[in-house]
């Protein structure tokens, strides 16, 4: 359905949801958000003209609750709702049901949703349509039997995926035959609870390949065009990372072609509004179709970047009734872009999601967007995506774009949950993405082999140092206060520290310049404070004279000493915890217990949850033997499932949780009686 509306209801939640606002307003439009209880106090909420509660956090009961949905449409007088990305936005059943109800979906028509949502349908449609495909299974026999016998005559490696799948979930690599039997299972159960349907379909695997996108639109009005490609071939666990347009492997008869055939995918499943089609493109240059998505994708900034064109107004004016804006030969490309996902995780620990209390967020002012759903004080909770902002730089060419995004991710301080920033960073400047060789395995293949970039980073010695001049004020990390809010001229580490007098003479700004005097009372020229970082524990003392606190506000802004210059540092306390951030990293500065105690981490006889988040599956019962290895229970948090396996033989002694149960990081799941 097309026609005027006044009121855009965003079924969303996060930056995506701050981002459609954010045009609807400029054009006009009323908005409305919806949210969870875990998002109460979300920058989507805050900044819509209405916002309706739909329910607990859990996205099964909130955000993916379609009579909620619906129900906030009419309460608020929304008469149009733009699904975003993710949760219902590839739902069909969803759009035919806001249709239904007499509203507008900012969206493709439900049949064209369905017709590319079913994956193994989609396929059969682009080889009718003379779109190129990989080798695959699209049976209707969805046995094990069938899908095995299939896999044999397919060849390793290939790809088990959910056939209503996206966005990576239900999908599993198989690389040995052994493999198999679990990668069915684990796709299928992931499918039945992303999608409600676990169908599974079979694709030959492209070694060596890139992931190269198409952006396409239709109007109403049977126009189709494309604005271009993007690539999006670095990923982890098959979740994209970094995307960039153009492709820095596409030329313009290759550009041309893809570009021929996404359109004509689009048109062959009669769409409208905004939509993706994926290919996976070769060692040799050819492109086969992946899937289409149905939807705005998270990268569109770098398309909106190199065609100034806003992507979100595009599909508002095609949702109203409108022909689209443009025809293809007015479409112009200008310049680079790079977009970097900040995701709340841990890439040095296989990207274990991350949870908590965001203690400081101050995004990048380096000239470039930053879209986010961020908020200090606000949570990063276990039940959504584990993208919490994006990085988008824009430039004259590929190493303008991303000189200048390496600089935003360092000057960026994110400070609580830990995130990729610094990985980013390191990936950005690492030669096989520098020189385009980078392929969607590259970043697991790197996981495996340990590469450096993903080795967890140590503090510089520098760092330890002027973490000791910040605890010198008392020998205590209280000494900094709760949150740096309150001035102390008269300790270092204490709210501001007020510069050495002698420095405001510009005779010592020569390059001789001498470091000040020590600035902490007299007294404390030793400092005995136990404290762990990064896994390595160190008895902290006074610092020699190289290392000096010259300034530290009310904020945290630390100007420091050392090595003859001077730097900038952010410190923040929270609790027994003092986090540095020197040079775009984040350093966590606990204060060792002083008292004996048990290493709970590595008691095989406890099995805890890794994250928070939710218990997909409890495999054990009370009094049952298991093995050393066993998988005991599965929890899942943001989009990934972590197992939990028993240390050691032994008899389950008690269970504490069950599936559908939400629970806290480090939360005892199974006990176990290990065998003597």
């Amino acid at each position: 359905m097309s026609r005027p509306f006044e009121t855009v209801l965003v079924a969303n939640r996060g930056e995506i949801a701050c981002r459609v606002q954010r045009t609807a307003r400029r054009l006009g439009y009323r908005t409305v958000a919806v949210y969870s209880d875990a998002d109460a106090g979300a920058p989507h909420v805050r900044q819509a003209d209405v916002a309706v509660r739909l329910g607990p956090g859990p996205a099964s009961e909130s955000y993916l609750n379609v009579a909620a949905v619906l129900d906030a449409a009419r309460r608020s007088g929304a008469d149009a709702v733009h699904p975003g990305y993710g949760f219902l936005s590839e739902r069909a059943d969803f759009a035919a049901a806001v249709e239904a109800a007499g509203l507008v979906f900012i969206g493709p028509p439900a049949e064209a949703i369905r017709a590319m949502g079913d994956k193994a349908g989609a396929k059969r449609r682009m080889l009718a349509a003379g779109v190129p495909c990989a080798p695959g299974y699209l049976g209707d026999d969805q046995s094990d039997e069938r899908l095995t016998a299939e896999a044999e005559a397919l060849g390793l490696p290939l790809l088990v995926k959910a056939v209503a799948g996206g966005g990576g979930r239900g999908m599993r690599l198989v690389r040995q035959p052994g493999e198999l039997a679990a990668a069915l299972a684990g796709a299928r159960r992931e499918a039945e609870s992303a999608f409600g349907d676990g169908r599974l379909m079979l694709e030959r695997l492209i070694t060596g390949a890139r992931h190269v996108e198409v952006q396409v639109f239709a109007d109403a009005h049977g126009r189709a065009v494309h604005l271009g490609e993007r690539d999006c071939t670095a990923q982890r666990r098959r979740q994209k990372v970094v995307e960039e347009a153009p492709s820095p492997i596409v030329g313009t008869e290759m550009r041309a072609t893809m570009g021929r055939d996404a359109v004509a995918a689009a048109l062959a499943v009669g769409y409208r509004g905004a939509g993706t089609v994926e290919f996976v493109v070769d060692a040799e240059g050819r492109h086969f179709f992946l899937e289409m998505n149905t939807r705005l994708q998270v990268e569109h900034p770098v398309t909106e970047a190199i065609t100034g064109l806003d992507l979100v107004e595009w599909q508002l004016r095609i949702a109203a009734g409108e022909p689209l804006p443009l025809t293809q030969q007015q479409i112009r490309f200008d310049g680079h872009a790079v977009e970097a996902r900040l995701y709340a995780e841990d890439p040095y620990a296989g990207w274990t999601p991350q949870t908590g209390r965001v203690l400081r967020w101050r995004p990048a002012d380096a000239g470039i967007r930053v879209d986010h759903g961020l908020a200090e004080g606000g949570e990063v909770p276990p039940y959504y995506d584990a993208m919490v902002a994006k990085f988008v730089a824009h430039g004259r060419d590929r190493a303008d774009a991303l000189r200048r995004l390496r600089r935003a991710l360092a000057d960026a301080v994110l400070v609580g949950p830990r995130h990729n920033a610094r990985f980013l960073r390191e990936l950005l400047a690492h030669p096989d993405f520098t020189g385009a060789r980078m392929t969607t395995t590259r970043l697991d293949e790197w996981a495996a082999a340990g590469e450096p970039l993903l080795r967890r980073p140590q503090p510089p010695e520098a760092v330890w140092q002027l973490a000791a001049a910040l605890l010198g004020g008392s020998g205590s990390l209280g000494s900094l206060g709760s949150g740096l809010t309150r001035p102390d001229p008269g300790s270092v580490g204490s709210g501001l520290v007020r510069p050495d007098p002698a420095l405001r003479d510009p005779a010592l700004r020569a390059p001789a310049l001498r470091p000040p005097p020590p600035l902490r009372p007299a007294g404390l020229a030793r400092l005995d404070l136990v404290v762990d970082c990064a896994g390595e524990r160190r008895t902290l003392r006074a610092p020699p004279d190289e290392v000096r606190v010259l300034e530290l506000d009310a904020d945290g802004r630390v100007r420091w000493w050392h090595d003859g210059m001077q730097r900038q540092a952010v410190a923040l306390r929270d609790g027994d915890t003092l986090h540095l951030v020197v040079d775009g990293d984040v350093f966590a500065f606990a204060e060792a217990s002083p008292w004996p105690g048990t290493d709970t981490a590595s008691d095989a006889s406890c099995a805890r949850a890794p994250v928070a988040g939710v218990v997909a599956q409890v495999l054990v019962a009370p009094g049952e033997r298991v093995a050393a290895g066993q998988r005991l229970a599965c929890v899942e948090a943001m989009k990934m499932e972590m197992w939990l396996e028993a240390g050691a033989a032994g008899l389950v002694r008690a269970v504490h949780a069950a599936a559908k149960d939400p629970v806290a990081a480090g939360a005892l799941l199974v006990e176990l009686e290990l065998d003597a």
